[in-house]
C-alpha cells in the first residue's frame, strides 16, 4: 500500500476524495511502462541502485509522487533477498580478525595498507572457498541497500535470465506497447488500477467508521471482513438500502465497521486492517461505501469518503479463497496437525437476530453429523463488545460457542445463559478445548430447523 506520504486527496468543507488518475491517459501508462521495464532491467541488481534508478527517473506530465507511489506498489509486488555465498556475519568476522592479525592497534597509520587489504580479502576468500569479488560483495549483502530483486509479480531474476537468451530483453521492450507486458501478471493496466485503489486505501488510515452495503457476493465480503478482525454489525437491507425487520426481506446487507481512529489502542496496526479490508468491494457487482475521516485529532473534525461501484475500482483479491485472520490462521494450522475427528470448516451461514445479522467464523463438524458453531471476538471498544455480547446472548443458539480473550474487561457473567459455552484464551486457542465445548454442545447438523 502507499505511505501517508505518497497519498493524494483533496478535502473540502465536507468531503475528502482521493485524487484518481485515468487509467487509459497515455501519459500515465507510459510513466507505468517505464516503471516496469526499470523494475525488470534491475532483476538480479541491489535494491539500492533501484532506489536511485527510481530517484533519477524523470517522465514528462507526471507528478513525482505519482511516480514514487506506482513504484511503491511495484516494490510491494517485489522480493528483496540478501545474496551471498557465505553468511555476511561470517565473512565480516573473518575479515576483521585477519585485519587486526596484520594491522594492531597504533598510535599512526602505516604506509602501504592497500597492498596488505588485498591480501587480507584474498586470505578470508581462500579459508571460506569464495572468490575475490564473492568475498568482497558477501561482506555487506545483508545491508538494505545490498539487497538483491530477485522477483517481481511472478517473475524471477532466473526467469529473466532465461528469457533474455531467447531475445525478450529489456532493451528490446523499450519503447514496447502495453500488450507486450501481458505475458507477466503485472501489467500497465493492473499496475495504474492497483495505484487508484491504494489511493482510495489511504484515505482510510485516518477512518472511524465505514458503512458498506452490498447486494451480491456476502459470502465473499463477509469473510473479508472477518479476514481482518474487523469490528462489524450487519443488517438486512433492501433493493434501495433501507433496512429491513429480517433476512426474509433482505435484498442485501450494510455492515457497519468501527475505524481505527474509534480505538483506544493498536490503531495503526487496525487502520492498516481498515485500508486492506477496502479492495474486497469491487469483488462485488453492486456495492456502496461512505467513510467517516478524521480531519483533525485535537478537533475531531471529520470529513465524509464515500465509493461506489461506479467509481471503476478493480480488485486485486481472489473472490474464491479461503480466508484466515491471524488468530483463525493459527487455530486451522494447529487443527490440521490434531488428532480428532472434529473438522474446522470456514463458515458462511448468516444467522437472521432480527434487526442484525450474523456470520460466526467456523463450524466445528463431526463426521457422525453433530455440528457447533464458533466465534472468535477479537478487535473490540467497550460499546463493540457490549453490542457483541448481547448479539451472542440474543442469538440463543445451543451451539454456538465463543472465544474470549483474557484480555477484554468481561466476565463469564457477561454471557449469562451463554458462559458453559465461552472459551477464554491468552495467546491462542488451544485445539483440543474446542473440541472439549463441541463434545458438549454440538447439536446433529442434519436436523432440518437447527438454524435460524
Amino acid at each position: 500500500m502507499l505511505t501517508a506520504d505518497l497519498a493524494r486527496s483533496r478535502t473540502t468543507d465536507e468531503m475528502t476524495t482521493p485524487l484518481f488518475i485515468d487509467p487509459d491517459e497515455e501519459r500515465y501508462r507510459k510513466t507505468a511502462r517505464e516503471l516496469l521495464q526499470l523494475f525488470e532491467a534491475h532483476l538480479g541488481e541491489p535494491k539500492g541502485d533501484l532506489e536511485d534508478a527510481i530517484d533519477e527517473l524523470t517522465v514528462a506530465d507526471t507528478d513525482y509522487k505519482i511516480v514514487q507511489g506506482l513504484a511503491k506498489l511495484l516494490k510491494d509486488e517485489s522480493e528483496f533477498k540478501v545474496v551471498a555465498s557465505v553468511e555476511p556475519r561470517e565473512i565480516r568476522q573473518q575479515l576483521f580478525e585477519k585485519a587486526n592479525e596484520r594491522y594492531p592497534i597504533v598510535r599512526q597509520p602505516t604506509l602501504g595498507e592497500d597492498t596488505q587489504k588485498l591480501e587480507v580479502y584474498s586470505a578470508v576468500a581462500d579459508d571460506l572457498g569464495l572468490s575475490l569479488e564473492e568475498c568482497y560483495r558477501g561482506m555487506y549483502a545483508d545491508l538494505e541497500d545490498n539487497k538483491r530483486l530477485v522477483r517481481i509479480g511472478t517473475r524471477t531474476a532466473d526467469q529473466y535470465a532465461s528469457d533474455d537468451d531467447t531475445s525478450t530483453s529489456t532493451t528490446n521492450l523499450t519503447g514496447s506497447s502495453d500488450a507486450e507486458y501481458e505475458h507477466t501478471d503485472l501489467t500497465v493496466d493492473w499496475l495504474l488500477t492497483r495505484y487508484n485503489l491504494a489511493l482510495a486505501q489511504a484515505v482510510l488510515y485516518d477512518a472511524t467508521e465505514m458503512r458498506i452495503r452490498v447486494w451480491d457476493h456476502f459470502g465473499t465480503v463477509f469473510s473479508y471482513v472477518k479476514l481482518f478482525g474487523l469490528m462489524h454489525r450487519i443488517y438486512p437491507i433492501n433493493a434501495d438500502g433501507e433496512r429491513v425487520p429480517s433476512t426474509d426481506q433482505a435484498a442485501g446487507y450494510e455492515a457497519v465497521l468501527d475505524g481505527p481512529a474509534s480505538l483506544f489502542s493498536q490503531s495503526q496496526k487496525y487502520g492498516i486492517r481498515m485500508a486492506n479490508f477496502l479492495p474486497a468491494l469491487p469483488l462485488c457487482d453492486r456495492w456502496e461505501m461512505t467513510a467517516t475521516i478524521l480531519v483533525d485529532e485535537t478537533s475531531g473534525e471529520t470529513r465524509q469518503f464515500m465509493l461506489d461501484h461506479t467509481e471503476g475500482l478493480d480488485s486485486h483479491y481472489s473472490a474464491g479463497n479461503r480466508f484466515d485472520s491471524d488468530v483463525e490462521r493459527t487455530l486451522a494450522n494447529k487443527w490440521e496437525r490434531a488428532n480428532t475427528e472434529w473438522e474446522l470448516v470456514r463458515e458462511d451461514d448468516v444467522f437472521d437476530l432480527g434487526a442484525e445479522v450474523m456470520i460466526p467464523d467456523f463450524a466445528i463438524e463431526h463426521p457422525d453429523g453433530r455440528r457447533a458453531i464458533f466465534e472468535i471476538v477479537g478487535f473490540w471498544t467497550p460499546e463493540y463488545l457490549n453490542e457483541k455480547l448481547a448479539k451472542i446472548r440474543g442469538a440463543d443458539l445451543d451451539h454456538l460457542l465463543v472465544a474470549v480473550s483474557e484480555r477484554l474487561e468481561c466476565s463469564a457473567d457477561d454471557f449469562e445463559e451463554a458462559r458453559d459455552r465461552v472459551l477464554w484464551f491468552k495467546s491462542g486457542i488451544h485445539v483440543y478445548d474446542v473440541v472439549e465445548l463441541a463434545e458438549a454442545h454440538a447439536i446433529d447438523g442434519r436436523a432440518p430447523d437447527h438454524r435460524h
